[in-house]
């Protein structure tokens, strides 16, 4: 028995076949609806084997497993993976391992479980500046609702609870909104960092949303005009206007944030990157982030599309993936019917480069607000043994239902409707609504956006499927 696996009481550990160390603590095909995957020489670290723990203490109800890797990174482990199919997968790795080239072999890992080309598992990659860092983000447990929001770019206000964007386009312009009354212009400094540094320094802001010009060690603010930025160094983060004046940024309230549009702020290449500073210092326990500069965004601005312009439809992880989902449905779709190389090639760079840290099974959540469409997913079992399920989409602005919400940023609007399947099925079989050309998932059911061919109505998608525990139960007689 390794010498840390006293810390995984209750919990399978399985490690990677091809090194001979695949540990028979349960079958391969045992439930498992979290997956923690960590390196072998990550988990003989005490500090760091202590936020698998923490993981794997939160998510006890989840039935974990950890799979531990070695020597070429977690694609070791994808045979052990694909066979329990977990719902979450968290990608446990220090800051050392969390590259580019990781975030890129999570994705592309993720969607080789079956033949499929979308993501099989909600996953999350969970570092921090720090093995304390990772920790903290770890084992916090309280759902986050979110009311206010701070932004440094435009955004659908009228989504928001309450908040303010600074606007990156022109100088002097905000636009703040309070709790129960509409949104309006205001006047902002001819320099902001002080004012969005002293949002996020108050501990009210639940959500920070970016774009414009970044590299891994600064956030610059202003995209059209002389503004200041947000810098990083060794997990400190700090604000620096115009005039080379510095503030300090410290946070302990639990927030996300959301660099949609910037260029590598996702990209941790060592201890002074601007991820790990917003981690460690602003209290952001969730984040997506380009690993690289970016120039077509679907892949970043869509997460808007699905979290804040949906308010409290899904979680962050969730909103990240069904805008990895999208994603792929328009490659396909764009593939067969050979369209411009151009729209290609920005979906197939986007594809793999955008990176999701956190738990991907702790729920940051818009609070509710407006919405352009009402959904609903039901099911009922079947006596053939199938589970039917009527997915519904209803629309709120009549014609005007699908068209975008904002336009705000690059390849915004047009998001396919998708809702998570409560189980997973296979063999599944459409019933009604073949005009909608819906995608069938295991995971999920995806219609694509009639966008200004809408004519109003509602309408609907019937589909059935098979349990996966009843085809394990005939396998097993």
């Amino acid at each position: 028995m390794l010498p840390f696996t006293h810390h995984l009481r209750g919990v399978a550990l399985v490690l990677a076949s091809t090194y001979g160390l695949l540990l028979p603590a349960v079958a391969d095909d045992a439930a498992c609806n979290y997956a923690i995957v960590v390196s072998s020489s990550t988990l003989h670290d005490p500090a760091w084997s202590r936020v698998v723990d923490a993981l794997v203490a939160k998510h006890q109800a989840r039935q974990p497993r950890v799979f531990v890797h070695r020597g070429s990174g977690p694609s070791e482990v994808i045979a052990q993976l694909a066979a329990c199919m977990p719902t979450y997968t968290c990608f446990v790795a220090t800051p050392a391992e969390a590259t580019r080239t990781f975030v890129a072999e999570v994705h592309q890992l993720t969607r080789a479980f079956d033949e499929d080309p979308y993501a099989d598992t909600l996953w999350g990659i969970l570092t921090g500046f720090d093995a304390e860092n990772a920790f903290r983000i770890a084992s916090h447990t309280e759902p986050l609702v979110i009311e206010q929001v701070t932004s440094g770019t435009e955004l659908a206000m009228d989504r928001v609870t309450e908040g303010a964007w600074f606007s990156e386009l022109e100088q002097n312009l905000m636009v703040v909104k309070s709790r129960g009354e509409n949104a309006h212009p205001a006047h902002a400094d001819n320099d902001t960092t002080a004012a969005i540094a002293a949002r996020l320094r108050d501990g009210s802001t639940d959500l920070f949303v970016t774009s414009g010009h970044a590299t891994e060690r600064d956030w610059q603010i202003g995209f059209r005009f002389r503004n200041g930025s947000f810098r990083s160094q060794g997990g400190k983060l700090f604000g620096v206007d115009s005039a080379g004046t510095e503030f300090a940024i410290a946070s302990e309230n639990p927030k996300v944030w959301m660099p949609i549009g910037n260029c590598l702020a996702g990209h941790i290449d060592g201890p002074d990157a601007l991820a790990l500073a917003f981690m460690n210092a602003a209290g952001v326990h969730q984040m997506l982030g380009y690993t690289v500069p970016t120039w077509f965004g679907y892949a970043g601005w869509g997460c808007l599309d699905y979290f804040v312009e949906q308010p409290g439809r899904y979680t962050l992880a969730e909103a990240f993936h069904a805008n990895a989902h999208a994603l792929t449905y328009e490659l396909e779709r764009l593939e067969a019917d050979k369209a411009p190389q151009a729209s290609l090639r920005g979906l197939q760079f986007d594809r793999d480069v955008v990176a999701f840290y956190g738990d991907p099974a702790w729920e940051a959540r818009m609070a509710p607000g407006p919405l352009n469409y009402s959904q609903a997913l039901t099911s009922q079992s079947r006596a053939d043994g199938r589970v039917e399920l009527t997915f519904e989409i209803s629309p709120e602005r009549g014609r005007d239902t699908f068209l975008p919400v904002n336009t705000n940023g690059s390849q915004r609007g047009g998001r396919p409707m998708l809702a998570y399947l409560p189980q997973r099925l296979l063999d599944l079989r459409l019933e009604e609504g073949e005009s909608c050309h819906p995608v069938l998932n295991d995971r999920f059911v995806l219609v694509p956006n009639p966008g200004a061919s809408f004519e109003g109505e509602a309408f609907r998608v019937v589909f059935s499927g098979l349990p996966v525990d009843s085809l394990n139960e005939k396998d097993a007689l």
